[in-house]
């Protein structure tokens, strides 16, 4: 069952939080685009990517993740992910995600470490 998707935007001092909110599929990224792109504006250069423990990811969204991930190291922006279940942690191992953004066990943990 999909979820209905959202993205909201919070600022934690130096790291910019994109709460994603329902299934990651190839009709998110304009939802995710239009969401880097602001926070980008803004002149934040990091990002958490917070995952509901629910949310499906299929292929075509893995294909959105990689092309957010690939900007923003040209931008030289720094990304972390969390909220993923140990499904999707080890997806994101075996296609090569984390060697572009650190998965975090938990929100706060992961704002804390991006602060410095």
């Amino acid at each position: 069952m999909e979820h209905p998707n959202g993205i909201i935007l919070e600022n934690h001092a130096a790291v910019t939080l994109i709460k994603i909110q329902g299934d990651i599929t190839a009709y998110s990224e304009s939802f995710l685009n239009e969401a880097y792109q602001k926070a980008t504006q803004e002149g934040t250069d990091r990002f958490l990517l917070q995952f509901e423990p629910e949310a499906y990811i299929n292929s075509g969204g893995i294909a959105v993740l990689i092309q957010l991930l690939a900007l923003s190291r040209k931008n030289d922006q720094r990304i972390g992910i969390t909220g993923l279940s140990e499904h999707f942690k080890k997806i994101f191992k075996m296609v090569g995600i984390t060697k572009f953004a650190k998965i975090y066990e938990d929100t706060e943990q992961a704002l804390e470490a991006m602060q410095g």
